[in-house]
């Protein structure tokens, strides 16, 4: 049975003897300079020694205090009793300081560590065998030793914690009070966690058994946080943003040229309209395209051969709502589409790149805030969807289908022509990151309005239908002109032919739906009667 301690841990504890052995070496010769001041005692090992002794500070090597040389190419050096002694031994347990005496164990009073670069080493695309041989074992061994002996030692494994430590000795006259050590030692257990979790992440990926890849028995998520920001959706609600995962094309990892913070709503939006995006490059990359989000759906999207056109076409969608929105671009942004686009109050733009002109002409508006990304994600790329419930997690695949002509099935007794086959394409490749219900009317490579959220398919098609003759009129176009000769995506099938109908209604002359309603036949029947083109995709997107 393991003997609980039940004296209380002293406030203050003196540092004398420290062990460092980093690899991320930014602040170590200050930190080295100032335990050196403070007369304290430094082991180390490898590179970490050699750093602080061309710095002029004097260094210890640990092979000197085990008696024992690193071996195995620095894979063994620090798991030796006379280190792990002198960091977990408790100095109030005279059984501990008698196998300290016994045994000429030193006691460790400051643990400063930060492990093999894994995570880097992953990211910069290295092998296996690179990856695997930058994991780290004496490292987290130690980190873990001292957090877990926290009423006696100092454990740092952030180089930004370096300053708080060295405040802290100068205040405390070269000691450590309980309260930095619990909360150092609490960063150090959550940066080995992260750390086990990052390699369990990328050897799961490795494994043959797909599905066992997808969705382990253990999820472990090793996120990091970025940034607090100022609230949640609602002021009420406090919020931060983790970055996790390696580095993909996107707000993640965004650089922000200028505006104001980035708020939740802000990069919640912004991430829904550069997804929609990355997926229209992919359907056609010679067109230029446009999205603008609003509340994580779109109310305009538009290809064209330029920037200014498809921002022009996906603003003429839906104005009103347009404003205070989300501006999402497929290609370098230019001056005259920046121009443009400032014409009317929006909270972000993000685009792959952005021309020295377009940045003077966002520069006129201070607190509009934009975002470079340096490209565009893989639409096809694999990955997650994760959202919490009460006590659990929901976890999915990102919806990665795309679909292409090739996986249109033609249902009626007219096939769509070519012409209708690219804008049906189109819609549907939009109504995908539309909420369901969704229905979008499109021509021309533009969206025409826009049916998101509702609890019945014909509400939304009703919906998109009004806006689009809503659109019309501010554009001082007939209202029969709104959606003549559109086509229509529905992102599941139609389980009556009423949301069909309205389709109909409104002009529509080709319809792209999942089809698989047990009443496909009376769809089909209603859309031949009326001269449509439809066509099945297989496959259905509903975005909940």
């Amino acid at each position: 049975m393991i003997a609980v301690p039940t004296s209380p841990p002293p406030d203050l504890t003196a540092i004398r003897r420290a062990l460092i052995s980093v690899s991320d070496k930014s602040g170590l010769e200050d930190l080295g300079a100032a335990l050196q001041a403070a007369g304290v005692e430094i082991l180390s090992t490898g590179g970490s020694a050699k750093a602080l002794a061309a710095a002029g500070i004097a260094v210890t090597e640990v092979a000197d205090v085990t008696g024992f040389p690193e071996i195995m190419d620095g894979r063994v050096k620090t798991l030796h009793p006379k280190i792990h002694g002198g960091i977990l031994a408790r100095r109030d347990t005279a059984a501990h300081l008698e196998a300290m005496e016994a045994h000429g164990i030193g006691p460790i009073d400051l643990v400063v560590i930060n492990l093999y670069p894994f995570e880097a080493t992953r990211d910069s695309g290295a092998d296996f065998a690179t990856c695997v041989e930058n994991i780290d074992i004496g490292g987290p061994a130690m980190v873990r030793a001292a957090a877990k002996n926290q009423d006696f030692v100092t454990v740092v494994t952030d180089p930004g914690s370096y300053a708080a430590l060295i405040a802290e000795l100068d205040a405390q006259d070269g000691a450590t009070s309980l309260a930095l050590r619990r909360r150092l030692a609490a960063e150090a257990f959550a940066h080995t966690a992260r750390y086990d979790a990052l390699i369990a992440d990328y050897l799961g990926a490795q494994r043959a058994d797909t599905q066992a890849m997808r969705f382990p028995d253990d999820l472990i998520i090793p996120a990091r946080r970025d940034m607090n920001l100022r609230y949640g959706e609602n002021p009420h609600q406090e919020a931060a943003f983790y970055r996790w995962g390696p580095p993909r094309a996107g707000v993640a990892g965004a650089r922000q040229v200028q505006g104001k913070a980035l708020s939740y709503n802000n990069l919640n939006d912004t991430d829904a309209a550069f997804e929609l995006i990355a997926d229209l490059h992919h359907l056609n990359p010679e067109k230029a395209a446009v999205a603008i989000i609003k509340h994580a759906n779109p109310c305009g999207v538009a290809q064209a051969e330029t920037l200014e056109e498809a921002y022009a076409k996906a603003l003429a969608c839906d104005p009103v709502s347009a404003f205070g929105g989300i501006i999402a671009t497929n290609r370098e942004l230019d001056g005259r589409a920046a121009a443009r686009m400032i014409e009317i109050f929006s909270e972000v733009i993000i685009a792959p790149a952005v021309s020295p002109e377009a940045a003077a002409e966002i520069a006129r508006k201070k607190n509009l805030r934009l975002l470079v990304t340096g490209g565009l994600p893989d639409a096809e790329a694999p990955g997650w969807l994760v959202r919490t419930l009460s006590g659990g997690l929901l976890v999915q695949d990102r919806d990665s289908g795309l679909t292409g002509a090739a996986n249109l099935r033609t249902v009626t007794k007219r096939s769509p022509s070519a012409a209708e086959v690219a804008d049906l394409l189109f819609a549907f490749r939009v109504a995908k990151h539309v909420k369901s219900n969704a229905i979008v009317f499109a021509r021309g490579g533009a969206t025409l309005g826009v049916g998101a959220g509702q609890m019945s398919r014909v509400d939304s098609a009703r919906i998109a239908h009004w806006k689009a003759k809503e659109a019309a009129a501010k554009a001082g176009i007939a209202e029969s002109q709104a959606t003549a000769g559109c086509v229509v995506a529905s992102d599941a099938f139609f389980p009556f032919a009423d949301g069909l109908q309205a389709a109909i209604a409104a002009g529509a002359t080709a319809v792209i739906q999942p089809g698989g309603s047990m009443r496909d036949d009376e769809v089909i029947a209603a859309a031949d009667q009326a001269g449509l083109a439809m066509v099945f995709t297989g496959k259905r997107h509903f975005r909940h």
